[in-house]
Formats: structure tokens, sequence, C-alpha cells
């Protein structure tokens, strides 16, 4: 018996690795232009001979004074973004190996009922304060998504149900950015003033600052426990970005306004992965801190993106109002975490 396959129906390797070239090519001058302001930032931090001074800060204050100042060129643009998504969560991945689930059970009832309660207290203020100052309904509802789930990638995943403009999103993806790069600075400072011991202070930072990498660079500056400690509340927090999507799509249904829905994070997935592999086996030591060192350098990586991809601009061209309710939903997270915080200790 002999078969007859069509040209068309073979196999073109050839094609495939054109392909992947191209794209691959895409991403080129945008990943080189992230790596390279990570490589400057600890480059710096090596010159300067201060170790306190976090490269992964370094890297975000660099980013965003070469756009601000210079811009950021069209061709940077696939792979700076590749960058503040793809790279920012195979580091989170890699951040599992430094964990363990006993670790995970210290967050404990108390710090959940922390997370969980400031994400919807956070949220429902920020609708509400947005209905009062006048701002647009979809785009509080993506400022109020940001600033109590996780930053930009809850802004992306909440519009498929909002469906705001593209302005909306960028600038709500603006304004995360920008407070959650405030808070990412001034928590370090705070443990000491505020009486917090290195675990509040981690659930704090956690539970409150806007991007996972922003916590890190934030929660890590007060010592491993801390950075550790902050990680997981941070993550605990992101977990619940599927179901809060699924309620905005419910009430967004019931208002007659149709709905969608997100995909759990992956990249959680695979966090929890390699934080089961952490807690069954033994992981040579000189192997986890190769791959700590790798990670860091991602994160600084992904952070460059971050600041590159914060257009101070934005936040002007929509007027005062949006950027107030940024702020205001900023220092409520803070505070009503710091309370509950305090209050669990």
């Amino acid at each position: 018996m002999t078969t007859n396959y069509h040209a068309a129906e073979l196999p073109q390797p050839a094609s495939v690795w054109v392909t992947a070239a191209q794209a691959g090519g895409r991403l080129l001058p945008g990943l080189a232009l992230a790596f390279g302001i990570a490589g400057l930032a600890y480059a710096t931090r090596w010159a300067t001979g201060f170790t306190a001074l976090s490269p992964m800060i370094l890297a975000i204050v660099i980013g965003m004074a070469a756009r601000n100042m210079f811009g950021m060129p069209a061709l940077a643009g696939p792979g700076v973004a590749f960058s503040l998504r793809r790279i920012l969560r195979l580091a989170i991945i890699l951040l599992g190996l430094q964990l363990t689930f006993g670790q995970v059970a210290e967050v404990g009832v108390s710090g959940l009922a922390v997370i969980a309660a400031t994400l919807g207290a956070t949220f429902i203020f920020t609708v509400w304060l947005g209905r009062l100052l006048g701002v647009e309904a979809r785009l509080a509802q993506l400022i109020a998504a940001g600033t109590s789930i996780c930053g930009a990638s809850a802004v992306i995943a909440a519009n498929t149900v909002t469906r705001g403009s593209d302005e909306d999103v960028a600038y709500a993806v603006a304004c995360v950015t920008v407070f959650g790069s405030i808070a990412m600075f001034l928590y370090p400072w705070l443990p000491g003033l505020l009486h917090l011991d290195p675990q509040a202070y981690g659930l704090w930072s956690g539970a409150s600052i806007h991007e996972i990498a922003q916590v890190v660079a934030a929660a890590f500056q007060n010592g491993q426990d801390s950075g550790e400690f902050g990680t997981i509340a941070k993550l605990s927090r992101v977990i619940l970005l599927a179901p809060a999507v699924l309620a905005l799509s419910f009430f967004a249904a019931r208002r007659g306004e149709g709905g969608g829905g997100a995909p759990m994070p992956w990249f959680v997935l695979g966090f929890l992965a390699l934080a089961a592999l952490n807690s069954v086996f033994v992981i040579p030591a000189e192997a986890k801190a190769a791959v700590a060192t790798a990670t860091g350098f991602l994160l600084s990586a992904a952070l460059a993106a971050m600041g590159l991809s914060a257009d101070l601009r934005k936040l002007r061209a929509m007027g005062l109002r949006p950027l107030l309710l940024g702020l205001a939903s900023f220092l409520f997270i803070a505070g009503f975490s710091l309370v509950l915080v305090k209050l669990a200790a």
C-alpha cells in the first residue's frame, strides 16, 4: 500500500528554523538592552563597593532614566516586553529552588487572611473612590486590579473583562509601576521605624507592594528571612488573580457588559513545582548558589525592562484624577495591610 503526500503537507524544517530565527531577531535588541542595563547595574554595584546597593533597584532606576530622558527605540519594544513578562516569570519560577513548603506553612492562616482581606478591601476602596473622583469606571477597575493583586499582570488579565482602551491599560500599568517602584524604594527604610520583625515586614511587603519583582527587591533589602517570606506572601496573593478576575467577569455579566476570563498564572505553578522539588530532594549547595545568582540577574533584567516601560508622560496625558486615585490606592493598601499585620502579630 502506498501513501501519497502533497508537497504542502510535508514537514518544512528549514522554514521552521527561519521563522524561529526571525522571532529571535525581533527580540534580540530589547533583550540586549534589558540585559545590558542589568549588567551595568551589577558593574555599578561592584565599582562602588557598596554591597547593600541592590542591582535590582539600580536596574529599574537606570531603565526609567534611559526611557524618560532618551526614549526607547521601537526596535527594542518586543524584547523589552519579553523581558518584562517571560524573563520575570522565569526568574520567579527559579526562586522556587530557594524555598520549601515548610516555609510556605509559615504564612499561616492569619497571614493568608491578611492577604485576602487587603486585596478585597483595596479593590473595593479604589473602585469607590474612582467613582467619587469622576475617574472612568474601566480605568478605575484596572488601577484597582493592578494595585490590589499583582501589578501589570493583573491589569492585563482584568482588561479581558473590563474591555478598557489601550490608553486605559497603558495608564494603569504606568500607575502601578510608578507607585510600586516608590514602595520598593520606601519600604526598606521602615521596618525599624514601624517595629516590624523580618516576617512581619515580609508579610507587609508581599501583601501590599504591586509587582512581584518589586516585592522581591524591597523584601530582600531587609534580609533573607524577609525576602523569602515576602516572596511567599506575594505569590499567595498572585494565586488570587484567577478567582478575582472570575469575580469581575461574574459582576460584568450581571451588568450586561459581557464577560471574560483569565488563565491561572502558569509561572506560579512552576514556582510551586520547584519548591516541591526543593522540599523533597537535597539539592547541592553549589548548584543552588549558581541558580540564585542567575535568578538575581534575571530579576534585574526584568526590572530594567520595567523601568524602560515606565513612560511618565502617560501619567500626565490623562490628567491628575486617575493619578490621585493610584496614589490613594497605594496609600490605602500600604496602611490597611500594615494595620492587619500589626493586629495579626
